[in-house]
């Protein structure tokens, strides 16, 4: 990232349940295999539940047209919840009951992991690429839970080098008032401090928002050279531009969660500028195979906005897929999990997943950084 980007940015459907299916006519007639999910489909959240979801279809509808995995097709059930955990632990026992889902994927949110993993270890159930960076849920001695996406830890680390070597000194940071906010803070502040970088203050923007005025008025008055956001879900759309308004040369950086595809889209101008990291490749560039695969699956379903967080869902799928056919014909729960946990040097054409060196179960430890572009293209 360079100094002079970053510094000079700022002058410049609510449903219960999803069923993908996406087979084609010759397996329709086949016994398909089940992968459930809970995750934000409504909500705060929801763009980023059903933006991962069109990468989920993608690949899918790929898979399936080229025979599925051992001759049966593919589909995913994903339960609503709304990013409310309790929803979240009840959508669980759902599909663990159900004897024909295999594994889960891509449940999504910090709290609504630390509130489901404990029933997904007691279930013997495979959940791979959950959506969330949180360390404190990559624990050692957990049997089930497989990570694809690199650590909100590994993000920050990049996130403060950068700074660091622009010779900023000061920062705010502003974080969402729940438990994936108050982490990505207390390691944010940890990691500038040790950077020798002082921090002006740390401000807890409500969930939905309502606190905006409040806190952009704090972080404005304490002057800071930049903001570090810990923040997710649609209130950031509105704090960003809040913050633009107030302080248009105010430069902005934020780890990947922090804004959803149709939140840079709805800044317009505003997001031009904004520093932030990325788990995974730039989904616009072609460069790699895996990209060029899946902007491939994205037009075959009449998508032509190529996103983080589609393609995070498009690999996470792949990755599912290549497990469920180690798995062999007759996989069930714990010959899954044998086969994710096999997983070594998987090179997807560009970005490789590998359980091999990791307690914790990590795939990747991928990490990027670029700058908002005006047309909301992420340059490197």
């Amino acid at each position: 990232m360079k100094r002079r980007q970053f510094l000079a940015s700022g002058t410049a459907m609510g449903v219960a349940a999803v069923s993908f299916t996406l087979i084609s006519d010759a397996l329709a007639n086949s016994s398909a295999w089940t992968i459930g999910s809970t995750a934000a489909m409504s909500g705060p959240l929801g763009a980023f539940g059903l933006e991962n979801q069109k990468g989920v279809q993608a690949a899918l509808a790929q898979i399936n047209a080229k025979g599925g995995v051992h001759d049966r097709p593919v589909r995913m059930e994903v339960l609503d919840d709304a990013y409310v955990p309790a929803r979240s632990v009840e959508n669980i026992r759902q599909l663990a009951a159900n004897p024909a889902v295999v594994g889960l994927m891509s449940c999504l949110g910090t709290a609504n992991n630390a509130a489901i993993t404990p029933l997904i270890e007691a279930a013997g159930l495979v959940h791979l690429a959950p959506l969330t960076g949180a360390s404190s849920l990559r624990k050692n001695g957990l049997r089930h839970v497989f990570h694809i996406r690199a650590s909100y830890s590994d993000e920050i680390a990049r996130l403060v080098q950068n700074v660091a070597s622009m010779g900023i000194r000061n920062l705010a940071i502003v974080y969402t008032d729940n438990p994936y906010g108050k982490e990505v803070s207390e390691e944010t502040a940890t990691l500038l401090k040790s950077a020798g970088i002082s921090i002006l203050g740390t401000h807890a923007l409500s969930v939905d928002g309502k606190n905006m005025d409040a806190i952009v008025a704090q972080t404005v008055a304490s002057n800071p050279s930049a903001v570090v956001l810990g923040t997710t879900g649609a209130a950031t759309t509105g704090l960003v531009a809040a913050l633009r308004k107030a302080s248009p040369s105010m430069p902005i950086a934020g780890i990947s969660p922090s804004l959803t595809q149709d939140g840079v889209r709805q800044l317009g101008m505003s997001a031009r500028g904004l520093a932030i990291t990325m788990v995974f490749p730039e989904p616009n560039r072609s460069k790699h195979q895996i990209i060029r695969e899946y902007q491939g699956a994205m037009r075959a379903t009449g998508q032509e906005r190529f996103t983080t967080g589609s393609l995070e869902g498009y690999i996470n799928t792949r990755v599912m897929a290549e497990a469920l056919q180690r798995s062999g014909r007759s996989a069930d729960r714990e010959k899954l999990r044998q086969a994710v946990a096999g997983i070594r040097n998987f090179d997807l054409g560009g970005f490789q997943i590998d359980y091999s060196g990791t307690a914790a179960r990590v795939g990747s430890r991928y990490v990027d950084l670029g700058i908002l572009s005006g047309d909301g293209r992420i340059m490197s």
